[in-house]
């Protein structure tokens, strides 16, 4: 993987251990983002969580969470539990679009001693269910000891642990850089451009991360989360959804990303929907959806994140603009 580089934007990750925390002081210091821990396994959320939020906020510093994966969850559906976990503490700061960095899942153990496939099973379940709920593609954070039990998750940001100033993380699972290295967990590793590991405003140590990219290359790499749901009067890219192979209408490109018609994918996979109106929001199993485009009045929302959540498979077709949908029934 790529190397540390003057110029890239410093960061630190918190949780309750830190105690009090000055953030004014902590921005000063030539901080600029901060990921603050907001849960872990089904229940348990941090204490200092909301605090944090609002506090590093009213800094300046750009913030984001991050949920630790519990040695209890040993299936995806104990992994789904653990993210609504963390979404809903998400949503008690005041949603998704409160956060400037994507939500975070920290996976580094696996004391249940579970096979590969099935540490991989449980990093999919928890970062699918996370995106389908808030309609952000989260954040892996691991340490090289542990990526290899990964399997193509690749396609997902990475934050990778290796406390030195100079010795790079290997690439491993697909991953061949990073977006987020931490390198210090305060007491050993690399420094801060300024030679030290100690952060103003923080009494003990704290990890320390970096960006690779300046502080507004930061800005722009992770603005493009879903807003609320608003009506979309913009032109967007369009193409063709297919489910089984059979036409089932449009699919419509947003930031990048594949959206289909709501009503035509909770029918596809057979799953219940509520529609309310007059507050322009979307339930699904009874579950808010975060992310929802309105086109002409239709609700269009995320195609792969509920999708494949639900079993099915989706695929692109870049050359004929064909979003296809293969549900589990269908071989």
């Amino acid at each position: 993987m790529q190397a540390r580089k003057k110029g890239n934007a410093q960061g630190i990750d918190v949780s309750h251990h830190q105690g009090n925390i000055d953030f004014k002081k902590v921005a000063a210091d030539g901080i600029s983002f901060v990921f603050i821990k907001a849960t872990q396994g089904q229940s348990f959320r941090s204490k200092t969580f909301l605090t944090f939020v609002k506090a590093a906020k009213a800094a300046g510093l750009m913030i984001g969470a991050y949920h630790y994966i519990d040695d209890s969850a040993t299936t995806p559906d104990e992994a789904r539990k653990e993210a609504a976990n963390f979404v809903s503490a998400i949503k008690d700061a005041g949603g998704a679009s409160t956060f400037d960095l994507p939500p975070v899942m920290d996976y580094e153990s696996n004391k249940s001693n579970l096979s590969k496939a099935a540490v991989t099973a449980v990093a999919k379940a928890f970062l699918q269910e996370v995106e389908r709920l808030t309609g952000v593609r989260p954040i892996v954070y691991t340490y090289p000891s542990f990526i290899g039990n990964f399997t193509g998750l690749s396609n997902y940001p990475l934050w990778i642990a290796r406390y030195s100033a100079t010795q790079v993380p290997p690439g491993a699972s697909g991953w061949s850089r990073w977006d987020f290295w931490q390198y210090s967990d305060g007491s050993a590793g690399g420094t801060l451009p300024s030679g030290t590991r100690k952060v103003a405003g923080i009494a003990g140590p704290v990890d320390l991360n970096e960006f690779d990219g300046t502080v507004d290359e930061l800005r722009t790499r992770f603005s493009k989360n879903p807003s609320a749901p608003k009506e979309e009067n913009a032109s967007v890219k369009g193409g063709s959804f297919q489910i089984n192979g059979e036409s089932a209408g449009k699919a419509l490109i947003f930031s990048g990303k594949t959206y289909v018609s709501l009503r035509t994918l909770a029918s596809a996979l057979s799953i219940s929907l509520r529609w309310d109106n007059a507050k322009k929001v979307a339930y699904l199993n009874n579950r808010k959806l975060q992310s929802v485009q309105l086109v002409e009045g239709v609700a269009y929302v995320q195609l792969r994140p509920i999708a494949e959540s639900y079993g099915a498979e989706v695929s692109w077709d870049s050359k004929n603009r064909i979003a296809a949908l293969k549900t589990k029934g269908d071989k």
